[in-house]
């Protein structure tokens, strides 16, 4: 079975493991589960989520992370007419995805933009300023294309929200007057396609968990996934139970417990029958 797994609010909780999923992981890859996990957080790289998930006890390996970050540089580097500048307003996480697949990358600068970039990728910024947000826009009047990472409204921090991707792309967007060309993370399809594809998995035979609904589930709905929503996030009992009939999730679990019911279910009945 394929686990297309989310991390904030399903695996942990800032620093904190959700209680007892960690360990619910380990024992789905024991029965053979092929576990991806996949966030729409394009600041860092898949190395500083290893890092993190192996400290936690996950069960994981760098080529079965998958961020809007990786699956933008999968995407651009899969182009027929492969980008050869990239213009890159983000993360030191998203520069080094797009270098690991062997795009040049630039920054919004006036040296930037004078290497006549075919392609402005606009992840969260948290050096935006507003020369670098004119320079971005900039480009993207001048002919390159325009992806965005996510369209994230906000970034849970430790202490609060902050301003998300989304909201860096909607001033990008309207500055230089056109809105994206692609769209990368949930609810958007390509995230989940990408992180399927990616094990030799078709995304309709994936099993989403996940903790939002306008995004987790809706992008589960988009690629023809099951999905499991996790209450250990964002989402309360009540939003679920008032969900839309594209946000509404195949299954709901309050915590790893009933997770490990609900995965039980849906596991092949050979693979029931030989534990």
């Amino acid at each position: 079975m394929l686990l297309l797994v989310d991390l904030d609010g399903v695996v942990y909780r800032g620093s904190a493991p959700v209680p007892g999923v960690p360990a619910l992981l380990d024992r789905c890859a024991a029965q053979g589960d092929t576990i991806v996990y996949v966030t729409n957080n394009s600041r860092w790289h898949r190395d500083e989520y290893l890092a993190r998930l192996d400290a936690m006890g996950v069960p994981v390996r760098s080529d079965l992370i998958v961020t809007a970050a990786r699956a933008t540089a999968l995407a651009l580097a899969a182009d027929d007419g492969e980008p050869s500048t990239v213009m890159i307003s983000g993360g030191p996480g998203l520069a080094r995805e797009l270098r690991d697949v062997g795009l040049r990358v630039v920054a919004p600068t006036a040296k930037g933009l004078a290497a006549s970039p075919s392609v402005v990728v606009v992840g969260v910024d948290f050096a935006l300023t507003y020369r670098r947000l004119s320079v971005a826009a900039d480009a993207i009047r001048q002919g390159a294309r325009f992806i965005a990472t996510n369209r994230d409204p906000v970034y849970p921090a430790a202490d609060g929200l902050w301003a998300g991707a989304g909201s860096m792309v909607a001033a990008i967007a309207t500055a230089s007057g056109r809105e994206p060309d692609l769209v990368i993370g949930k609810p958007e399809p390509g995230l989940f396609q990408t992180a399927a594809l990616s094990v030799g998995w078709p995304p309709e035979r994936a099993v989403v968990v996940g903790d939002q609904l306008a995004t987790d589930i809706v992008a589960a709905h988009r690629v023809g996934a099951r999905s499991v929503l996790m209450l250990t996030g964002v989402t309360t009992r009540a939003q679920a139970d008032a969900a839309t009939a594209d946000q509404r999730p195949d299954a709901i679990a309050a915590d790893a417990s009933e997770l490990e019911a609900v995965l039980a279910r849906y596991r092949p009945e050979s693979t029931r029958a030989s534990r």
